[in-house]
């Protein structure tokens, strides 16, 4: 899929991430390993005015939730470039592919997935994108990876369990920086709930244990975003 004079790239207000408008407007990031998809996406080659080529890989958002939240106009994702990511439940790397486009050279992704299967493609897909640190691991037990992590700026959450609050919290206490953020994915369908978001949220704070109370609270004061209309079908990570 070539650009040239039909499409234009413009910046999105998330930092990292772009708008390609043209024929039909798409959430594109920067392809750091241009002629590579990921996942049989569409690609996007656009020339600079000195005759370079940059190539962007189409974000979407029925594949990500994380794309989905921005289309949808999510105040804040965390994740710029530069950021140091901690990414729960990675799967086999579908959104992982556009936080290591976002985060760029200088920025880095510890992608954990319990899942030897999904790990599989997370860990080839890893091969090219050296910024991405695959981690095959149960995200319940951040001992065992914490000689892997450092300090990050950004904890990404989509860990399908429903003690995934609890996850959070004690990932945050091994490797989230002071001053650092979180975004978390409530799967309300997955808790065999009919309540909202927010008494998913209380519903997670009460069986925390008390040494992570800060934490929760910080979750459950944190703003709520509902990812329709791309929640009607199953978004995949």
């Amino acid at each position: 899929m070539k650009g040239g004079s039909k499409v234009v790239i413009e910046p999105h207000r998330h930092e990292g991430v772009f708008v390609a408008k043209g024929k039909e407007d798409a959430l594109v990031t920067k392809n750091r390993v241009p002629g590579e998809a990921v996942y049989n996406e569409k690609r996007i080659s656009v020339q600079n005015e000195d005759g370079t080529k940059v190539e962007y890989r189409v974000w979407n958002p029925f594949r990500s939730k994380l794309a989905a939240a921005i289309l949808g106009g999510v105040d804040n994702i965390w994740i710029k470039p530069g950021a140091k990511v901690l990414y729960l439940g990675a799967a086999s790397g579908t959104t992982v592919s556009h936080v290591s486009d976002i985060v760029g050279p200088m920025g880095v992704v510890y992608a954990v997935e319990f899942s030897h299967r999904s790990g599989r493609d997370l860990v080839n897909m890893a091969k090219k994108r050296t910024n991405v640190i695959p981690i095959i691991e149960d995200a319940r037990h951040p001992a065992k990876y914490r000689m892997l992590v450092g300090m990050v700026d950004v904890i990404f959450s989509d860990v399908a369990q429903p003690d995934q609050a609890r996850i959070l919290a004690l990932n945050a206490s091994y490797f989230l920086k002071a001053g650092g953020h979180f975004v978390i994915s409530i799967k309300v369908c997955f808790l065999k709930l009919a309540s909202s978001n927010w008494c998913v949220l209380l519903w997670a704070s009460n069986s925390i244990e008390t040494g992570f109370s800060l934490i929760i609270r910080q979750i459950a004061s944190t703003p709520l975003f509902q990812l329709r209309p791309y929640s009607r079908v199953k978004l995949k990570r």
